[in-house]
């Protein structure tokens, strides 16, 4: 652990004037608001968010109101910054380059950057995966020092199921016996804390997994236990996915997400690391944890569940 980490939790003390200044990008997002909640109040932390209103957590923290796609504002917002939590989510849109530039114009030292593991698949050749290559290449040659962080798929995903869930006790996706290493984003943010905050993580690229590769059909098994009901899985055919994907994202991008279900269907994303343990020093969460971290949202409204308490999940 960083000496300036070290000493200043040990104190109990807030923010030092003039001490290093943390940013993180991306603080409303799955991974960036964990990030957020984890980072040491004795830090000097900014929060960069479109609307910084939505930024919950880190009550001690800056807040700066810049758009990833202003690079005026990226100027202002990074001014002061030492290493900073770099999270983008729009292919094609050069928010990635724009960072880049405003970080190095700034002085910043270190990014983290908020990859993927598909980024390894040899067969990975959609949209998605080749813009994430390219902004690994981007961050790999900015002069700047770096850490990836490449996650498997968010564990949290499966909140997408909720409304089914709670209405018709059924689950619907693509894919259902074919396995996902899954991880839990607060895994993920707890590794980016030490990337952000530690020495010795520079020129690192970790790949982030759950200790379990799972399908969604055994997801669904196990969210059925912890709500005491019985779920069943659908499987849905590539056009009732692409049907449904296009009610939430441009075609460009569903065509990137069957093509990513396809090379999960061939077994690209079951592989394990113990990545997580080894660098937070403590196992990864399992899927189980995760699901009875978040229960309410898969149960009836008013918290009711249906038939008796479920067992706790494995490794508990």
């Amino acid at each position: 652990m960083s000496g300036a980490w070290r000493s200043a939790g040990a104190a109990g003390r807030g923010p030092e004037r003039g001490a290093p200044v943390i940013l993180v990008s991306g603080a409303t997002g799955t991974v960036g608001r964990e990030v957020v909640r984890r980072l040491p109040a004795a830090l000097r932390v900014r929060i960069m968010a479109r609307d910084p209103g939505r930024v919950t957590g880190a009550p001690s923290a800056e807040r700066v109101a810049a758009d990833l796609g202003d690079e005026e504002a990226l100027n202002r917002a990074l001014e002061g910054v030492s290493t900073a939590l770099l999270v983008t989510s729009s292919p094609g849109a050069g928010d990635d380059a724009r960072f880049v530039r405003a970080a190095r114009s700034a002085g910043v030292q270190r990014l983290v950057k908020l990859s993927a593991a598909a980024v390894l698949d040899r067969q990975a050749g959609d949209l998605i995966t080749r813009w994430q290559r390219a902004n690994e290449e981007l961050l790999r040659g900015s002069g700047l020092e770096w850490t990836l962080l490449r996650p498997r798929s968010f564990m949290s995903n499966a909140l997408s199921w909720a409304e089914s869930i709670r209405g018709e006790r059924v689950v619907r996706g693509l894919c259902g016996t074919a396995a996902n290493a899954c991880v839990d984003p607060r895994d993920i943010a707890e590794v980016a804390v030490r990337a952000l905050t530690e020495d010795g993580h520079a020129g690192k690229a970790y790949t982030l997994t759950g200790p379990q590769a799972l399908t969604a059909v055994e997801q669904t098994q196990r969210l059925g236990r912890l709500l005491g009901v019985a779920l069943r899985f659908e499987e849905l055919s590539p056009h009732q996915a692409r049907r449904a994907l296009g009610r939430r994202y441009p075609a460009p991008i569903v065509e990137a997400l069957l093509e990513s279900a396809e090379r999960q269907r061939a077994g690209a994303k079951a592989k394990l690391t113990d990545t997580v343990r080894a660098v937070t020093g403590r196992p990864a969460g399992d899927f189980c944890t995760w699901a009875e971290d978040h229960l309410a949202a898969f149960a009836d409204r008013g918290g009711r569940r249906d038939g008796a308490a479920a067992p706790p999940g494995p490794g508990r």
